[in-house]
């Protein structure tokens, strides 16, 4: 189940604007959790030399950090702890869960305090989590819901020991013409929201929506939302997906990312690709190294995180499948700043 199905779920269950000075974008005056790594490339004969193990540990190894989307193996059907320990022994820095799973675990009578402890014994960061709270619709009363629930996803992630919140345009997917400056205040009071249980929001561009389908319109939503904390959520696929491109984001600043989704996509026309249709980074078409080396560029020191809806790879064992990912995510990371290394 992809993330429109996810939210279409959900739904039945429960019943642009010019951006100005994108080049000098600072939103906050924090990194939101992205620590600083320092990496070397080995230099010899002036032939550069990667210096990146892609088979050991990522951990001071790489200038990124890599997290686990537990939607790349969703269709394996495990618990979040199976997980979890998937995602320690595989050598993934942190792990990104849906709030569903949260949800679910907490109504099995089990501890999410509990669950944070595990997370963190096992190494792992919790640099972000999936929820689908409608922040951002015009109905006064849906939207006072959606707060509500947002409310009690930032509480869970905030007891896992998480820092941050995906905000996507969840209930706003098929209306044009929202208020960009009206979304913005919305996204503010979130921000605001997220400030008393330690977990910042993030606003995530969604290529098949009708609102926030580009990188800009997110980006001038989080600007205008005039909260030090804000910041955007990108994501290869639907980057293609929704036309934005990618030589946009050697416009942002480090502190304007708060987590980094990572994926690639096959030779599929942008009107026709689906979510499933994602592939393991490498494997597709995107220009991962260019995106890459302007992350690396802008000092991004935050997370790279495998979020995948490929069927084929649901049915593959899921160790095999995080190990896969890991592995190839590395390995593309080590090509583009080998790469960048000899242009400069």
């Amino acid at each position: 189940m992809d993330r429109r199905n996810w939210m279409q779920m959900i739904a039945a269950g429960t019943a642009a604007g010019t951006i100005r000075g994108l080049n000098s974008i600072a939103l906050g005056n924090e990194t939101t959790g992205n620590k600083q790594r320092d990496y070397q490339i080995n230099n010899s004969s002036n032939q550069a030399k990667s210096d990146y193990d892609v088979n050991r540990d990522s951990k001071g190894s790489f200038p990124f950090r890599f997290s686990l989307n537990t939607s790349t193996i969703r269709g394996q059907k495990l618990s979040i702890e199976e997980e979890i320990n998937i995602a320690a022994k595989t050598g993934y820095d942190g792990i990104e869960p849906w709030i569903q799973e949260l949800k679910q675990y907490n109504q099995e009578g089990k501890s999410l305090k509990d669950l944070g402890k595990k997370i963190k014994d096992a190494g792992l960061a919790v640099p972000d989590a999936i929820g689908f709270p409608e922040w951002i619709v015009d109905d006064a009363t849906k939207r006072k819901q959606g707060f509500e629930e947002a409310k009690r996803n930032m509480e869970m992630v905030h007891t896992i020991g998480g820092t941050h919140l995906a905000a996507p345009p969840v209930g706003a997917t098929n209306q044009k013409g929202i208020n960009l400056m009206a979304i913005a205040d919305r996204y503010g009071e979130l921000v605001q929201l997220g400030e008393k249980y330690g977990v910042i929001p993030i606003v995530e561009v969604w290529g098949f929506s009708q609102t926030l389908h580009r990188l800009g319109e997110t980006i001038l939503v989080a600007m205008e939302s005039h909260q030090k904390k804000a910041c955007v959520l990108p994501d290869i696929y639907h980057l293609y997906k929704g036309g934005s491109g990618f030589s946009s984001i050697k416009l942002l600043q480090q502190i304007a990312i708060g987590i980094f989704h990572m994926n690639d996509y096959p030779n599929i026309s942008a009107d026709k690709i689906t979510d499933a249709d994602r592939v393991y980074p490498g494997d597709g078409i995107a220009p991962l190294k260019s995106v890459l080396q302007a992350l690396d560029k802008m000092n991004y020191r935050g997370f790279l995180s495998l979020e995948l809806f490929n069927r084929t790879y649901w049915k593959q064992d899921a160790t095999l499948v995080a190990e896969t990912g890991l592995k190839k995510m590395r390995a593309v990371v080590s090509e583009a700043l080998t790469e960048k290394s000899k242009k400069s």
